[in-house]
């Protein structure tokens, strides 16, 4: 029995440092691929996007690939049954259009987001999205809320709030600058929220209503966002991708984004959904990680995104409205993830 715990024990300490890395890395690497001085033209957060989705897609079909004992006539089988095989199969594959969409939506603005914020400010205000989650559970999926929940709920907005005050020790044209940065920024979070909360929401509804595994509708999904993440691309970029190519100012930074961004949008996304896949760390993360380890992992990922832009970055200035404000954030993180104990029921003699 204490090796059993002694394992568990291990393993949420595992699943937290994950969680901790995994966060907090893609917040400032995404931040300093933004701002890094470079020679050459500056990458495009559009073809990131895509590479991103692209990767998403390898991945879920080899793993279907695999589960079909390396059998390329396995894979294909399941895929049609999946997929293709009947008009209800087809109808729900284009479901899943819609929240893809949205991701892609979801993506391009949290890039355009962290070229305008610090990356504690960003990953504070990006807390509202347990707001817009919950609204959209209560509207679409009939959930109900305890009264902890919306307690939570107001402190987290009230924290926001605080985190976006202007500090004033800036002089005039600085700031002036600084506050249309900011406005800009705080939209595309704000935007970026309501997009994951309703993309989420939707993908998980789409989930309980069908028997297709997670790993077919990540195809899906994934399938769907590279055609909408290219059609991005040739909205907004065409021109600059004609001229410089699409891997433009690439380096190893930008492919660490890339990368993290897959972790963080395509498999992270639905953690609660991967109890049934063993041998991948986002199993790990779904079996030990519980509400309050995801608090933690949360908290001291603000804190570390907080010390590393004012030490290393150098493009946030820690005023006490932001402390106080990061503060009441963390606290409204844990407590959303609050159970409370259910009463006992008594029992007439």
């Amino acid at each position: 029995m204490n090796r059993a715990n002694d394992t568990s024990s291990n393993l949420k300490l595992i699943s937290l440092v994950v969680l901790i890395v995994q966060t907090t890395a893609l917040v400032l690497t995404l931040r300093y691929s933004q701002t890094q001085k470079s020679e050459g033209p500056r990458y495009l957060s559009s073809t990131a996007v895509v590479c991103a989705e692209i990767i998403k897609l390898i991945t879920c079909i080899f793993v279907i690939y695999r589960n079909s004992g390396y059998r390329v006539s396995g894979m294909l089988s399941e895929l049609n049954r999946e997929i293709f095989a009947t008009p209800q199969t087809r109808s729900d594959s284009l479901k899943v259009a819609v929240p893809a969409i949205m991701y892609v939506i979801q993506n391009n603005l949290l890039f355009f987001a962290l070229k305008k914020l610090d990356a504690a400010t960003y990953q504070v205000t990006y807390q509202l999205k347990i707001l817009t989650t919950a609204f959209f559970s209560v509207t679409m999926l009939g959930k109900s809320l305890h009264r902890y929940n919306w307690l939570a709920l107001l402190l987290l907005t009230g924290g926001v709030a605080l985190v976006q005050y202007p500090s004033g020790d800036s002089p005039s044209q600085t700031a002036h600058h600084d506050a249309s940065d900011n406005i800009m920024g705080l939209a595309a979070v704000l935007a970026a929220c309501f997009s994951s909360g309703f993309a989420g929401v939707y993908f998980e509804k789409i989930l309980k209503t069908s028997k297709v595994s997670l790993w077919i509708r990540n195809i899906q999904l994934a399938f769907f966002s590279v055609f909408g993440a290219l059609f991005v691309c040739w909205l907004y970029d065409w021109e600059a991708i004609s001229n410089d190519g699409f891997l433009r100012g690439y380096n190893g930074i930008i492919w660490i984004v890339v990368l993290l961004q897959v972790s963080e949008n395509g498999i992270f996304k639905l953690r609660f959904y991967f109890q049934a896949y063993g041998g991948l760390v986002i199993a790990l993360v779904v079996k030990y990680a519980d509400n309050i380890l995801k608090g933690f992992a949360v908290s001291l990922s603000i804190i570390l995104s907080s010390f590393t832009s004012w030490l290393v970055l150098g493009d946030l200035t820690i005023t006490t409205t932001f402390a106080i404000g990061a503060t009441i954030v963390i606290f409204a993180t844990f407590l959303y993830g609050h159970e409370p104990k259910k009463s006992p029921v008594a029992h007439n003699a």
